[in-house]
C-alpha cells in the first residue's frame, strides 16, 4: 500500500518561511520523480517543484528563487523549503510520486495535502 504523508504546513506571515516534508512508503522511493503541487481555492492544481530520481529539479516561475525542493532517499522523504512567502502562496500543497513504466503506463500517487496559509 502506497502512502505519501505530508507535514509542515501552517500559518505564516508574509516574508516568512516553512519547510514541508513528505514521507513515502510502499514504493521504491529512489526511482520515483517526486513533486510538490498546490491548489488554491477556485483554482486548478499546479506544479510547484519536481525532483527526479537523478536529482534534477524544475520549478514554477512563480516560486523560482524562493522555494527549493530536495530529497533524502535514505529517509524516503522529499522536502519543499519555502522562503519569502507571499499571500498568493496560500494553498493546499500536495506531494506526488511519479514513475513511468517500460510499458508506457505511469504510476502516479498523491498525498492527502497540507494547508499553507500566508497572512498577517
Amino acid at each position: 500500500q502506497v502512502q505519501l504523508v505530508e507535514s509542515g504546513g501552517g500559518l505564516v506571515q508574509p516574508g516568512g518561511s516553512l519547510r514541508l516534508s513528505c514521507a513515502a512508503s510502499g514504493i521504491i522511493f529512489s526511482i520515483y520523480t517526486m513533486g510538490w503541487y498546490r491548489q488554491a481555492p477556485g483554482k486548478q492544481r499546479e506544479l510547484v517543484a519536481r525532483i527526479t530520481s537523478g536529482g534534477s529539479t524544475n520549478y514554477a516561475d512563480s516560486v523560482k528563487g524562493r522555494f527549493s525542493i530536495s530529497r533524502d532517499n535514505a529517509k524516503n522523504t522529499v522536502y519543499l523549503h519555502m522562503n519569502t512567502l507571499k499571500p498568493e502562496d496560500t494553498a493546499v500543497y500536495y506531494c506526488n510520486a511519479e514513475r513511468q513504466l517500460s510499458s508506457g503506463r505511469t504510476n502516479n500517487y498523491w498525498g492527502q495535502g497540507t494547508q499553507v496559509t500566508v497572512s498577517s
